[in-house]
């Protein structure tokens, strides 16, 4: 057995995955750990998918409502999806097969705003029936250490009427001290929460639980989904270098000093290359206020030139992950994980005063954002935390290449066929081509903007729909109606957003 395990009564409750799983019963809610693919169990999510296959082979249903922090991984949501054993998911999803589940109708999936699902498990809106949850070690007062994401697991933890713990030994030992476990008040009666500074720990270094609760204990020595980063593109570099010159005359405008830069950062490769063209910039003492770490960060922190990172999640490069395990001890100086409740908090975020920055899939000529669908229909991921820090952030930004699919999409379209931000929160949108900085502009005045840094090929089609929609009378916001998706229908019927 696991020296990770030092209480007693949980030693007692040790078994295998197929054991535990006995627990989960078809129709259950289960609050699963895992956020971009840290933290997730790596062995219950097999053994429920086992299960179903079983129930199936006999004619019986089994399938369970999966909830979690954010996505996970193949071995994770892609088996139990490709077992057919969800029924309903939230609040965000990114492995291929669940996406397909999703979009053939299979599972059901509801995208939620990250610092919102908590409060959905807290006020009994989503029961639990039980919490799987991934951790480093158990201590002998039966405190759970975190493993590499927070996430939701102090909400599922509390209101689950039965805990599975995964013990995972791959964890390392040294992420103990980097975790800032805080439990906000119940409603009505709650208290500002006491974060002014990214660096600021306000909590535990664990998870005290009631020991009882627990049903099984699962011992585990798998790595987390670790995906590699591509190398920055030259498109890649000219979004970072376009972002660099917004934030170089945000210093020239007085509105941001050298050494006052405070970011939110989507997970990808665009927003590595941005992070990679810091190393070289003027800017100094960067602080992070997001949700994951990812690899350009721990590169900042190596140079000198971030000095605090606080998140919920990591999402490394399998490099980057080992390199995690190896200097934990010396990371946990600089990095902060919390519950995902507290690093996506609105009311934290507008007065960190940061800058947000995330991917889309399209921007309309308003500077409408969709993050989440193609076509309008067809579910890519989901809305994730950049809606919590889109709205709350001093300046949002939205950074992505100007077309997709080989030229096939444009990412700036007439209408957005889903609209996640709205032309309220979007302030400023990026691509290789250049900077819409849309404050401060009504709406016909974004639109010279939004098509300056559309892609050449598109630009002709977006000035023949904004001459249509000026011939109305009503010229507030002006729309064609009976063109204003002709992008994405023109896509549908031939593949491709080009006349």
């Amino acid at each position: 057995m696991s020296e990770r395990i030092a209480n007693e009564l949980l030693k007692s409750k040790v078994m295998s995955a197929d054991e535990a799983a006995q627990f989960i019963n078809n129709g259950d809610a289960i609050g699963m750990s895992g956020f971009t693919g840290a933290g997730y169990p790596k062995a219950l999510p097999t053994a429920i998918a086992n299960r179903a296959k079983e129930a199936q082979s006999k004619g019986d249903e089994y399938k369970v409502d999966v909830y979690t922090g954010a996505s996970t991984a193949p071995d994770c949501d892609g088996v139990m999806a490709e077992a057919d054993a969800i029924n309903y998911r939230m609040p965000y999803m990114g492995d291929p097969s669940l996406r397909k589940s999703i979009n053939e109708g299979n599972a059901k999936y509801q995208d939620i705003h990250l610092s919102h699902s908590p409060q959905y498990i807290e006020h009994g809106f989503l029961p639990i029936d039980v919490a799987v949850i991934e951790v480093t070690r158990i201590t002998e007062e039966g405190h759970l250490v975190p493993s590499s994401g927070v996430g939701n697991n102090v909400e599922f933890l509390d209101h689950a009427d039965k805990i599975i713990l995964e013990v995972n030994s791959w964890q390392s030992l040294d992420l103990e001290g980097m975790h800032d476990i805080y439990r906000i008040q119940k409603l009505p009666n709650r208290t500002p929460i006491p974060i002014n500074q990214p660096g600021d720990r306000i909590g535990k270094t664990y998870i005290d639980i009631d020991v009882n609760k627990v049903v099984a204990v699962v011992e585990t020595n798998s790595a987390d989904r670790n995906s590699p980063f591509k190398a920055p593109d030259d498109v890649s570099k000219q979004i970072a270098g376009h972002f660099l010159d917004f934030l170089e005359g945000e210093v020239k405008a007085g509105r941001l000093a050298y050494d006052e830069y405070i970011m939110q950062s989507g997970v990808g490769n665009v927003p590595n290359a941005v992070m990679a063209g810091l190393l070289d910039s003027k800017f100094e003492n960067i602080r992070a206020y997001t949700e994951v770490i990812q690899d350009g960060m721990l590169d900042l922190i190596d140079a000198g030139k971030m000095t605090v990172a606080s998140s919920t999640s990591f999402a490394l490069s399998p490099e980057a992950a080992e390199k995690m395990n190896e200097q934990a001890a010396h990371y946990a100086k600089h990095i902060i994980l919390r519950p995902q409740q507290i690093s996506n908090h609105p009311e934290v975020v507008r007065r960190m005063g940061l800058i947000a920055t995330n991917g889309m899939i399209e921007a309309d000529i308003y500077g409408n954002i969709n993050s989440t669908h193609i076509a309008g229909s067809k579910v890519m991921n989901g809305i994730g935390g950049s809606g919590d820090f889109t709205r709350n952030a001093l300046i949002s930004s939205f950074i992505s290449p100007s077309m997709a699919k080989g030229g096939d999409i444009s990412a700036v379209v007439p209408f957005a066929s889903h609209i996640d931000h709205t032309e309220h929160d979007a302030m400023v949108i990026i691509t290789e081509r250049g900077v819409a900085d849309l404050r401060g502009l009504a709406p016909r005045d974004r639109v010279k903007k939004m098509i300056r840094i559309a892609n050449p090929e598109y630009q002709p089609l977006l000035e023949e729909y904004v001459e249509a929609a000026n011939k109305g009378s009503a010229l507030a916001t002006p729309h064609d109606l009976s063109q204003a998706f002709a992008f994405h229908t023109r896509f549908l019927e031939t593949g491709s957003m080009k006349k």
